[in-house]
């Protein structure tokens, strides 16, 4: 099936505002469908006087006469007469021939999308007869409602100018629908319409009665709920609010209806979102709770790395005190990685924004006072479940440690880079520095490297995380230009 998009963005002399209307009308023109059961697809025009099909909407709320999907497909030859007296009339214009296809028979009705003075295409309406002859009253005021909305196309007025459907929970028609005429009058409401009031405390049948007075009934005293309804219960404007009462909640949506640019009543859609709201609550609770749980989880660890400084201040022993300094400083990198889990709205690690944090401290950590290290960065990590976070930040804060005490050693300034390519799941990763390079003797050692330089337990964790949690490779060596450089490949499992 052809993009929509695309194919709008191909019409000639259509500016940015008009293909914005025509994705306007593709947004909303789901109401007109599942109000009055109609197929809807609208053409634009393209070279040599032929239409294109650049979008379609089935109903939801019944049977589609169109299976197959035509957007892409050139409008048949024999309706272009139609088509093109569409873009130059105001008036909606029907065909004279019904066609039969199977058992249904099917009309078809054409109205000009007009925007700014000009037409930018047409809008096409089919129905099966054979549905009109089982229809109540609530079905055939949606109807109704729906050819009033369709006719508002040919005059610039549907969609509406103020887009109004950015609700969280947007209400649908199948959701429940009310019709209200120019006075305010509740003229049919769905099955689905009644139960979301009734759940909000209405106990009379409302049909009949002004839909404002109906609501001040239901929300007698709730002054504040009622205020944020009055835009609604007006029919004027497009407009939308949720309205909490008795322990329920509903999304009201206002779409006015125009006849001949007259007010002529509203349609409001209404929607039960109870449930709803209430799994969100959950679900922004259990995120607290895991955000609260991560942020312990780094105070803990920080009181375990203060815990490490403090015996290290008190050890006489150098191998001692440098073995706890380490040893602090890979707890305070596991303690960054929950740190960035509790700002968090899930398990999802921003791994760019925690990584500079744990490199710049490793550098502060490790480097001597009168040393001068910079750090610069390519690519990008992206987001990764904590599991993987970890691990990987614990292998650069080796890398770039390793760096720091071996490859700068003797020397008082030097540059560290970290480069990432990231392709799905599998990452690319390379640290380099222009220090002293390794050893002769341990040169593209890729798994076991034997001087004191690179076996020690940084290296190993290196390996152990690399190879047993990624299942990937390290590949060491000196740069040709001085420095050592060390290649990464990575597959994130949890991602």
């Amino acid at each position: 099936m052809a993009d929509i998009s695309r194919i709008i963005d191909q019409v000639p002399g259509m500016s940015a505002s008009d293909r914005e209307w025509l994705h306007h009308l593709v947004a909303d023109w789901q109401v007109i469908a599942d109000l009055g059961y109609f197929d809807l697809q609208f053409v634009v025009p393209v070279a040599d006087g032929h239409f294109l099909y650049a979008g379609q909407c089935r109903p939801s709320t019944g049977l589609s006469v169109h299976p197959d999907d035509i957007v892409g497909h050139l409008a048949d030859a024999s309706i272009r007469p139609l088509l093109i007296h569409a873009m130059s009339s105001h008036d909606v214009l029907r065909s004279r021939h019904i066609r039969q296809q199977g058992n249904a028979r099917i009309c078809s009705v054409y109205a000009g999308i007009w925007h700014a003075g000009h037409a930018l295409g047409v809008l096409i309406r089919e129905t099966d007869l054979k549905t009109r002859e089982y229809t109540g009253r609530y079905e055939r005021a949606g109807i109704t409602a729906a050819k009033v909305l369709f006719s508002m196309v040919t005059r610039g007025e549907f969609p509406y100018s103020t887009a109004v459907n950015a609700q969280l929970h947007n209400p649908r028609v199948s959701d429940g629908f009310l019709i209200v005429d120019k006075r305010g009058v509740l003229q049919a409401a769905s099955p689905n319409a009644l139960s979301c009031l009734r759940r909000m405390g209405l106990h009379t049948d409302p049909s009949d009665h002004v839909f404002a007075e109906v609501m001040s009934t239901i929300l007698q005293g709730e002054n504040q709920q009622l205020e944020r309804l009055k835009t609604v219960l007006t029919g004027m404007v497009p407009s939308d609010t949720t309205v909490d009462c008795n322990g329920a909640s509903v999304t009201f949506r206002c779409l006015p209806l125009h006849d001949l640019s007259n007010p002529d009543g509203a349609v409001i859609l209404l929607r039960d979102i109870t449930e709803l709201r209430l799994r969100d609550k959950e679900l922004k609770t259990a995120n607290a709770t895991i955000s609260e749980i991560h942020h312990r989880v780094k105070n803990n660890l920080q009181a375990v790395s203060s815990l490490l400084d403090l015996q290290a201040r008190r050890s006489q022993n150098p191998e001692v005190k440098d073995a706890l300094r380490q040893a602090q400083r890979r707890v305070q990198t596991i303690a960054r990685v929950h740190e960035g889990l509790s700002r968090s709205a899930d398990e999802m690690v921003d791994f760019d924004s925690v990584i500079h944090e744990v490199l710049e401290m490793t550098i502060e950590v490790e480097r001597k006072p009168d040393q001068h290290i910079a750090l610069t960065y390519s690519g990008k990590f992206g987001r990764m479940l904590s599991q993987d976070a970890t691990p990987l930040s614990l292998v650069l804060n080796e890398l770039v440690s390793n760096s720091v005490e071996h490859g700068f050693a003797g020397r008082t300034k030097g540059t560290i880079s970290v480069s990432v390519a990231r392709w799905k799941n599998s990452l690319n990763i390379t640290v380099e520095d222009d220090g002293n390079g390794l050893p002769a003797s341990n040169q593209h050692d890729s798994a076991h490297p034997s001087s004191s330089h690179s076996s020690g337990l940084g290296t190993q964790i290196i390996n152990t995380f690399v190879q047993g949690d990624f299942g990937g490779t390290v590949h060491r060596f000196t740069r040709p230009e001085g420095g050592t450089r060390v290649d990464l490949t990575v597959t994130l499992h949890a991602s």
